[in-house]
């Protein structure tokens, strides 16, 4: 019964950092952490070695939902610019809720600037799985440099996130996939 009272506890604590650090960033402290997560900081320790565990630990946990986001869901039928399109298409889509606070990842490693922070080597992970993704794709479409295209299109991305979660852009116009198209065309990617 215990191990069920933990791991209840665990997943409460790294919900509670997930949408808190999301919406408030990774200074809010942990009173408020344990507060929402309804969990004793005795707890909360006994659980992680501190409140940078928990957050990397919270992001790591995230990563298969946000990556099965950005997937294309027919992505053995689609070509590669399809499923490099489908990520912006998926970001614009996320960037037109009202609780949008940009990619997750990037803000952690802009709010933290230490690369060294666990929570920091968890998102850099993320954002470099995600430009090796765009290179896979950009080299299969034929692009003329694919490291290039995929550094280019992760400026985009975090960008376009960035500015849209910062709520001085709007993504609905389709800025975000009319520029990766010409990107994609400059590139000579089918």
């Amino acid at each position: 019964m215990p191990t069920t009272d933990k791991a209840s506890s665990r997943d409460r604590l790294l919900g509670a950092a997930a949408r808190l650090t999301y919406r408030d960033g990774v200074g809010v402290g942990i009173e408020a952490l344990c507060r929402e997560a309804g969990v004793s900081k005795r707890s909360m320790y006994q659980l992680f070695d501190g409140k940078d565990a928990m957050l990397a630990a919270s992001l790591e946990q995230r990563i298969p939902r946000y990556e099965a986001l950005l997937a294309h869901p027919e992505a053995e039928h689609a070509t590669p610019r399809e499923r490099i399109l489908h990520v912006f298409e998926q970001m614009t889509k996320a960037a037109a809720d009202a609780d949008y606070r940009g990619c997750p990842y990037l803000a952690v490693l802009v709010e933290l600037k230490d690369p060294e922070h666990p929570a920091s080597v968890v998102a850099r992970g993320v954002k470099e799985r995600l430009t090796e993704t765009f290179r896979a794709e950009a080299e299969r479409g034929g692009a003329q440099d694919p490291h290039l295209l995929a550094r280019q299109l992760v400026l985009v991305f975090d960008g376009a996130s960035a500015r849209a979660g910062a709520q001085v852009e709007h993504l609905d116009d389709g800025l975000a996939t009319t520029t990766v198209t010409a990107l994609l065309d400059a590139a000579g990617m089918e």
